[in-house]
């Protein structure tokens, strides 16, 4: 028999095929991976440390910096948080507004993933068609906050500001679109023979692996495990709405791609809900000017951001600035299964484990 040398390929930090500053260092044998270390750090900001010197209300621009993609559901897990912390009642507008707002994230999100799927398998098409009808979504934002990427629309206690005119005309046209946008999808990328080829049985990640690990979002729903804080643990008025959870039955690159196409649906009937019934009213509630929660007191909150399970903790001294916040980043657990679903894979199934599991570096190193 013939024997081979081990050698090692490194994929990435550089930005193509690895979402951002990610570094897989691939062990190989021949074509196949025998083993993938994951190296992260690249883009780390020390969010966290930075939060102990800014005001409770200072660090909200930096929370939309976690999963730029999605910008909206960082913002409103951590201005919870210090709700949570404070005891503050928020309006019922605000409250819609924040799903509304959420949910458009959250399909933006998706949008950017099939998108990216797409070229990172060689379909350039696919990322055009996806950023063009994203970009209706950051036009949205873009009326609300005046920011399209990242858009610090959360503040605490409701919103920034009430809905602009137009807004809500705007957002009925884009969910009436959505199912017209996803069989688009389906036909250019979806249905590619070569995509499915790529995909189809390439990263299977067993439901009890995910589970052991804290996989959380798309990721462990694609695994076929029926897990969704908006269903499980609902928080703001999520418990209110009537939507599905999307699952997978084998666990697979594919299945990670279905379920997002199925979640932006399903968002899109969330927001539809949240248009229709949205009462008038304030925006903002009874929120002291100078935020100095009591001493001692710590709070954790949890939210389904695009990614999965983001949670923020917080730790008060008295003073006007935490003395700790931890965020738990979904993309950060998320990678740490790169190197199980990549094993006895060819070079280019790492590629496509990498986009399927759909980190955002700025969460992962924070």
């Amino acid at each position: 028999m013939l024997q081979t040398d081990e050698y090692t390929i490194n994929i990435g930090p550089q930005h193509p095929s690895t979402h951002g500053g990610l570094h897989a260092e691939a062990l190989m044998d021949g074509e196949i991976v025998k083993d993938v270390a994951v190296h992260l750090g690249y883009v780390h900001r020390s969010v966290e440390k930075i939060a102990e010197s800014r005001t409770y209300t200072q660090f909200i621009p930096y929370a939309a910096r976690l999963d730029y993609l999605a910008s909206n559901l960082p913002c409103l897990g951590y201005v919870q948080a210090v709700e949570k912390l404070l005891g503050v009642e928020v309006p019922e507008r605000a409250e819609y507004i924040r799903v509304i707002l959420g949910e458009l994230s959250r399909i933006a999100a998706h949008m950017l993933f099939v998108g990216s799927l797409a070229i990172d398998l060689g379909a350039t098409t696919g990322l055009v068609y996806c950023l063009r009808d994203r970009e209706r979504i950051m036009n949205l934002f873009e009326m609300t906050s005046g920011q399209r990427l990242i858009a610090a629309y959360m503040r605490i206690g409701g919103v920034s500001a009430d809905l602009p005119e137009g807004f809500i005309t705007a957002v009925e046209g884009v969910i009436s679109d959505l199912p017209k946008m996803v069989k688009e999808y389906d036909g250019l990328i979806t249905g590619n023979e070569i995509l499915q080829a790529r995909c189809r049985g390439i990263g299977i990640l067993k439901p009890e692996l995910a589970v052991a690990y804290g996989v959380t979002g798309p990721n462990l729903r694609a695994s076929g495990v029926p897990y969704d804080l908006r269903k499980a643990d609902p928080y703001g008025i999520y418990s209110r709405f009537d939507f599905d959870l999307p699952l997978g039955s084998r666990g697979d690159c594919l299945d990670r791609l279905t379920v997002r196409l199925e979640e932006i649906e399903q968002s899109g009937r969330i927001s539809a809900q949240a248009v229709k019934d949205i009462p008038e009213g304030e925006i903002m509630g009874k929120v002291p000017k100078v935020i100095k929660p009591a001493q001692g007191r710590e709070v954790y909150h949890r939210i389904e951001s695009a990614k999965g399970e983001l949670g923020f903790y917080l730790l008060s001294d008295g003073s006007e600035k935490p003395a700790r916040l931890h965020v738990r980043a979904p993309s950060f657990i998320n990678l740490m299964v790169l190197p199980h679903i990549s094993r006895g894979g060819k070079l280019q199934d790492i590629i496509a484990n990498i986009a399927t599991l759909d980190p955002v570096l700025g969460e992962a190193d924070r």
